[in-house]
């Protein structure tokens, strides 16, 4: 039991934490309770702290909206948390989205989808066009461009509110991952993780390899939703660095050699010669 939990420990917090949120947010709905109140692109917490989504803002912006204050600082706090512990831990431990997208993934490991489409079709880069493209679009319409289509405000407003299209979103996802494209809305065409992906690059806390204690068993790339940013495996010691990680917890779980850890960045002690890209 002990080493099933220390398997799945850190899947088991982001599950408790995704549906806690979810729990708190339909609490505020239905109840009133004023503990999380709103959506993931506009929240308030005990109705004094204003939470805001940075891309729906900057969607706003775009679009020429006129920007309260509480708006503004509720961005301000978002960025400076994910500042903090990994831009896309959002991913992994607030969107709903991820429990469908890692059960999609999940049976593509159980039937080993993956042998079939050994490549991978599309760039991950999409995210980031489609990022450019909103803010386009918004400034020329004067709309909030992807907050119209965004299949996780209607996920999110389907398990909360009841309403949309929300169900019919969450099954073309599912589907979409498991036979079209491996992580394929969360890797490659979500912009939400896109804007989160560039504020994770600064972040704080890492995903750090140890490469005396790995034995090259590989599992962590297997369970991995982002395994390029993994690319130090077997090679030598360095956290992981890239923006893209989901700071997820999947590789250190299932390695059972000790090599993978969560750790706080030393940006001082990072070696003057040592590129630029692997600073930032």
């Amino acid at each position: 039991m002990h080493r099933l939990y220390n398997t799945y420990r850190f899947l088991i917090l982001r599950r408790l934490t995704q549906i806690g949120l979810l729990l708190l947010y339909m609490a505020g709905n239905y109840w009133g309770w004023t503990v999380l109140m709103g959506n993931l692109s506009a929240s308030s917490v005990l109705g004094v702290i204003p939470l805001s989504d940075p891309y729906a803002v900057l969607q706003m912006f775009a679009a020429g909206a006129m920007l309260s204050s509480n708006i503004l600082i509720g961005a301000a706090i978002i960025t400076l948390f994910y500042l903090l512990i990994g831009g896309r831990a959002f991913c992994s431990w607030v969107c709903p989205v991820n429990m469908i997208t890692d059960a999609a993934n999940a049976l593509r490991r159980t039937f080993e989808f993956d042998k079939i489409q050994k490549k991978q079709p599309a760039s991950r880069h999409i995210r980031y066009w489609i990022i450019g493209l909103s803010l386009i679009i918004s400034a020329a319409f004067g709309v909030a461009a992807f907050e119209f289509i965004s299949p996780v405000a209607m996920v999110h407003r389907g398990i909360i509110f009841g309403i949309g299209f929300g169900w019919a979103a969450m099954l073309v996802i599912f589907l979409f991952d498991l036979f079209v494209l491996k992580n394929g809305w969360c890797g490659h065409i979500c912009p939400i993780g896109g804007v989160y992906s560039l504020v994770g690059r600064f972040s704080f806390v890492r995903v750090h390899h140890n490469e005396a204690h790995c034995t090259l068993c590989m599992k962590c790339k297997v369970v991995c939703p982002e395994s390029q940013v993994l690319h130090m495996i077997g090679k030598k010691s360095m956290p992981v660095l890239s923006g893209e990680c989901t700071n997820c917890g999947r590789c250190v779980e299932v390695c059972d050699d000790e090599a993978l850890e969560f750790s706080i960045r030393k940006f001082l002690e990072a070696p003057a010669s040592q590129p630029l890209e692997e600073k930032i």
